[in-house]
């Protein structure tokens, strides 16, 4: 954070003292101290594309060519040398398994983690996460300032800061990206990260303001972004860091190729992409690999060691974990169940269970009955064996989770918690009309393809059918049509799962409000929704974890969404791997990546 001790407001310009080398780790659970002092990952990535000045072009092609391989060759592979001369050093190509293939790169467009992986290689905004505990660092604004009352912060941008293209960005970029982010017609699902903090921006998403110069975003000159808060908002800036809401995108590239609040254009594609991040898009093959590669005009290319990334479309945890154990990734997104307890006895070495502030849970559709009814939730939810799922099942450390939101998370833990026996599931379900589940129709359930997915999926349908008496019928979907499924709401009960957006209890909380782009359950609760604006408002810490705590107690009594564990991050790793920190967002920024000879 920017604030003295005082309370007022300075400007912060990184100090030397202040690199991401240079600073101690953060501090990790216990559990995991083991697994911290041989980390060493890779990071996300992201896509963009520039359009270069012929000599460019003509570098930039040779560049390639000096990494690019051919056939099946493993890219990494050392090049024969002629006889008396040194060998050159290998390209930098970091081969990560990234789980299925992403629905779209669009920053202002994209919902999940595969997606976000990639593009945070490709686009960066105001502020970037330092590699060791994500808390702000400059990024296109070199420095920034805060007022005494925390409700208007002024972002200095860097002069040096350039789309791919060599086009400068400037203030305007930001302020014409916001724009797009809170058009009613472009309807981004993540809109509520701009407009629940920024003065107007709710109102012009709503389209209750046609004036978008009425928007608390301003940009006085070219290096100069303006934003007016309806309250202080002390987590602002880590919002900012940790996701690509805030992120700009090129509207003048975007005109080119439709309307700037279309979805899915063709402005993504290799070859019509401009970022402003360390990486631009090479290459995309559908459901086998995206490659980006190292962009020359980066602000801070200087310290950008890696060559190159490519992100391995790999749904099938065997198959990934094959690929890692052959040499073709350098990292796999997961681990297969079957393969944990060998990992972890006979390749410690790359194995690693890792801290990640998540939570596993389903997601119930409560306008299709038998869910329309919370007796009938509270009920599935009571009758589940949570502490049997991650013992036999996921194996990774992963704790049962009977709240919403994460223990811990900011100081915050959810004090409301679900409690009650198989007895009182079975009352409840009576109570609904369902004795011994007499009556109850089948729920099915949807979950994308995944063996973990599948495993506990039919370990719950078990406990569901000999507890309850309940008929669970399994579904499964590929990951852009599970995404479409989700969002038309066309399901009745389906796995899901929330990785926070940044680190606050917040996050865990504000996407089951009725008006949130992410509450796919059709839940809506007045009270909650009054509840989270007064947490918007609230003046102090003590006072927002208070209403926190309403909030959680109202989910586990309603079971919306009906909690099963808490996250770890189990995958593997090579040692060869350097800059790669354990965070608790899985947050791994690929500038500070590199591969050890």
């Amino acid at each position: 954070m920017v604030w003295c001790p005082s309370g007022h407001f300075k400007t912060h310009r990184l100090q030397p003292s202040e690199w991401p080398d240079k600073r101690a780790t953060k501090t990790v659970p216990q559990s995991f101290a083991r697994e911290r002092a041989a980390l060493a990952v890779p990071a996300f990535g992201c896509l963009r594309f520039a359009m270069f000045s012929r000599a460019f072009s003509v570098l930039f092609t040779a560049a390639l060519l000096t990494f690019t391989g051919c056939g099946k060759k493993d890219a990494s592979a050392t090049f024969p040398t002629p006889a008396g001369t040194a060998a050159a050093p290998r390209p930098q190509i970091l081969r990560l398994g990234n789980g299925a293939e992403p629905k779209g790169i669009d920053p202002q467009d994209i919902s999940g983690v595969t997606e976000g992986k990639i593009v945070m290689a490709l686009f960066e905004g105001l502020l970037t996460p330092d590699p060791h505990d994500l808390h702000p660092l400059p990024g296109v604004a070199e420095a920034w300032e805060i007022s005494p009352d925390g409700l208007t912060y002024t972002f200095h941008l860097r002069a040096n800061a350039k789309w791919a293209d060599g086009e400068p960005v400037t203030a305007q970029d930001f302020v014409e990206s916001y724009r797009r982010m809170l058009s009613p017609k472009f309807a981004s699902e993540y809109a509520y990260l701009l407009y629940n903090f920024v003065v107007g921006a709710k109102d012009y998403y709503d389209g209750r303001l046609a004036d978008f110069s009425k928007v608390g975003f301003a940009a006085p000159d070219a290096r100069t972004l303006r934003v007016t808060l309806l309250n202080s908002t002390p987590y602002l800036l880590n919002i900012i860091a940790c996701h690509q809401a805030w992120d700009v995108v090129p509207l003048k590239v975007i005109e080119r190729f439709g309307p700037p609040d279309s979805k899915n254009g063709a402005w993504t594609k290799p070859g019509n992409i401009v970022g402003n991040g360390p990486f631009i898009l090479k290459e995309w093959l559908p459901k086998q690999k995206i490659t980006v590669v190292r962009n020359p005009l980066y602000w801070d290319a200087a310290n950008v060691k890696l060559d190159a990334i490519e992100f391995h479309a790999i749904d099938d945890a065997t198959a990934e974990e094959q690929a890692f154990r052959t040499g073709r990734l350098d990292a796999t997104d997961t681990m297969p169940l079957s393969k944990i307890d060998t990992y972890r006895r006979d390749h410690a070495d790359t194995f690693r269970i890792e801290p990640y502030l998540g939570i596993y849970f389903y997601r119930c559709n409560v306008t299709k009955p038998p869910l329309t009814d919370k007796r009938v939730r509270r009920a599935l939810a009571l009758a589940i064996d949570r502490e049997s799922i991650v013992k036999n099942i996921t194996k990774g450390e992963q704790l049962p989770a009977y709240a919403v939101s994460y223990p811990g998370t900011a100081g915050y833990t959810p004090i409301a918690r679900l409690s009650g026996d198989l007895a009182e599931a079975k009352r409840l379900l009576a109570e609904a009309g369902y004795p011994e589940g007499k009556g109850c129709p089948p729920i099915e359930l949807l979950y994308n393809t995944s063996e973990a997915h599948k495993a506990i999926a039919e370990a719950i349908q078990q406990m569901w059918r000999e507890k309850l008496g309940v008929e669970v019928r399994l579904t499964n979907q590929e990951w852009a049509a599970y995404q479409d499924t989700q969002h038309t709401h066309n399901y009745q009960m389906m796995r899901a799962g929330w990785i926070a957006d940044y680190e606050d209890p917040h996050v865990f909380l504000e996407i089951w409000s009725s008006d949130n782009g992410n509450n796919d359950t059709l839940w809506v609760n007045a009270d909650y929704d009054r509840l989270l604006q007064s947490a918007l408002a609230a003046k102090t810490q003590d006072e927002r974890y208070g209403i926190y705590q309403k909030m959680d107690a109202i989910l586990v009594d309603e079971c919306p969404v009906i909690p099963i564990y808490y996250y770890t991050h189990v995958h593997a790793i090579s040692p060869k791997v350097k800059g790669w920190f354990p965070t608790r967002l899985d947050l791994h920024p690929y500038k500070y990546v590199w591969l050890e000879p």
